[in-house]
């Protein structure tokens, strides 16, 4: 007599994201063992991420060289400039090029009544690449690397670099140009030569320079060429910490307080919105931010790296006290191990309120970790998947919603579900489950994934025993799809309209063993996919 299949099923998968810190057999099977180029999407299921195309045309002056950062001012009139660093110059994204397709939208109006262009889903014309010109009376200014942090005030983007001028761009006076703080008229007082500035509370804040880590400057009211009168002044944090003597690594602003952030602890200031009034209200002395760049604010939280993974600092105002949450805890060891393999300054981050992530960027592994933001785990932690196949140098979130990534020679805009044209490699698999009983090892039969999206895809189905990293596999397909299945939907996430594809694709399995663990690879080639549910249909084998 035949034996009875038993049936594994897994609803959602992955929907708690990526577990490699506890033991795999401890763990809920809603957590993934590989997550690659994949996102959680609204519905909780592990899906493909976007892709990215180039808003851009190739530029002979930025040549082959990587976009280090990027920013959006929004000026006086509503009017949206996107600016960019490339080849130790200053770039702005012009209109699309003469002839080709229309890429925008009329989606604000200005003070004026006069229609502003934004750009849209699915651009199909490119932006023009123009280079801004030092506009300023004496000498042009050499920058020696590419690590700015940009801030803007009032119509106006300031530019700020360790040992380098800060300097603006300021269309009132030219749309085409750049000058150094000190030649704005009216300047006053001494704009610090910082590496770290926030735009927070109507004013510049600025801090840590060659010769002082421990100062943070601050700007006249709505004036960020004034540093010594009106309102301007300084904070002097050097005899403020904690735990010892630290440096300033990043300032952040929420809720009416100002972020210290030292490498090694944090201080938190009240009523920063009249800095006169500023009081220390609470310090942190056990964590840290070790890298700039990494700091975000996304409405709710400041997230930031530390030293023992990413944080944020959870603040309301009636709170005295600053908890801490671990975001990264489930992949803790992973992703210590790659951030000490990464130069702390050239880490980028950015958060899209639109998407529901934050993301973080790692150039020397080319790794993405992508943490979902949308709810957090019962721990406190943020759902993760990694992404491979990406490579940004820079990130900025729109106002439109748009994610910019700066690559090497374009902006591109994250976007479709292919990378500039060409297709993506889509991993999942689920951490390793023991699906005998008493011993018995597992047979496995049958495998089922419910597929949602894809058309005229191979889906490479794998299956392994026993923790070994040799898979069985075997390719099915997904069928062509000839109805509109997709709209746009709240995070920028496929929401299904009544063309659905909903596909149950049969994988069969052989072999034996008492831990089982299934894997399905597919390549993103212009549709999404995402998997709604697997079923493991096993036979009871022999004593293990």
């Amino acid at each position: 007599m035949s034996k009875q299949l038993t049936v594994y099923s897994v609803s959602a998968p992955g929907f708690l994201g990526l577990n490699t810190q506890d033991p795999s057999l401890e763990i809920s099977n809603g957590f993934a063992g590989i997550a690659l180029n994949c996102v959680i999407d609204k519905f909780g299921r592990v899906g493909a991420r976007q892709g990215y195309e180039n808003i851009n045309t190739s530029d002979a002056t930025l040549g082959a060289n990587d976009i280090t950062v990027i920013h959006e001012l929004i000026e006086i009139d509503g009017t949206l400039t996107v600016l960019f660093f490339g080849n130790g110059k200053l770039f702005k994204l012009g209109l699309a090029t003469a002839g080709a397709v229309a890429e925008y939208n009329i989606a604000e109006y200005g003070s004026n009544g006069s229609p502003l262009a934004e750009y849209t889903s699915g651009v199909a014309g490119l932006g023009t690449v123009v280079e801004l010109t030092y506009g300023g009376g004496g000498t042009a200014p050499v920058f020696n690397a590419g690590n700015w942090q940009a801030a803007s005030l009032n119509g106006i983007v300031y530019f700020f670099q360790i040992n380098n001028d800060p300097i603006i761009y300021d269309p009132a006076v030219s749309t085409s140009t750049y000058r150094r703080v000190t030649e704005k008229s009216g300047y006053v007082g001494t704009v610090p030569n910082a590496n770290v500035a926030i735009s927070a509370y109507g004013r510049i804040w600025a801090a840590n320079t060659i010769t002082n880590n421990t100062t943070v400057s601050f700007s006249d009211l709505l004036s960020g060429h004034i540093w010594s009168t009106g309102t301007a002044g300084s904070l002097d944090v050097s005899r403020v910490w904690s735990n010892g003597a630290d440096e300033i690594m990043g300032l952040a602003a929420h809720n009416g307080f100002l972020f210290i952030f030292g490498r090694r602890q944090i201080l938190v200031y009240a009523n920063a919105t009249t800095p006169s009034t500023m009081t220390l209200a609470d310090t942190i002395s056990s964590v840290g931010c070790i890298a700039r760049d990494t700091i975000q604010n996304t409405g709710k939280d400041v997230v930031f790296l530390s030293g023992s993974g990413l944080r944020s600092v959870l603040r309301t105002v009636q709170e005295k006290s600053a908890p801490l949450g671990d975001l990264s805890k489930n992949i803790r060891n992973d992703f210590l191990a790659t951030i000490a393999s990464e130069s702390d300054t050239q880490l980028r981050s950015v958060y899209s309120e639109q998407n529901g992530f934050y993301l973080l960027a790692c150039p020397s592994s080319e790794k993405v970790f992508c943490f979902d933001t949308k709810t957090t785990l019962e721990d406190g932690s943020y759902r993760v998947t990694i992404w491979d196949s990406i490579d940004p140098k820079s990130f900025c979130a729109r106002r439109n919603g748009d994610l910019l990534i700066g690559k090497t020679g374009f902006v591109t805009k994250y976007t479709g579900y292919q990378d500039n044209a060409s297709s993506y490699r889509m991993e999942y698999y689920t951490n390793n489950a023991d699906l005998g009983k008493d011993g018995l090892t597992s047979i496995i039969k049958k495998i089922k994934v419910l597929v949602v999206g894809g058309s005229n895809q191979a889906v490479s189905v794998f299956w392994g025993y026993d923790f070994s990293s040799s898979y069985q596999s075997q390719t099915v397909s997904i069928p062509t799809q000839s109805v509109s299945e997709y709209g746009i939907a709240e995070y920028n996430i496929a929401q299904y309209a009544a063309g659905i594809s909903l596909e149950e694709l049969t994988a069969y399995g052989n072999g034996t063993g008492k831990i089982v663990q299934t894997g399905f690879e597919v390549d993103i080639n212009g549709f999404p996919i995402s998997f709604q549910k697997i079923e493991i249909q096993t036979k009871t084998g022999k004593l293990a």
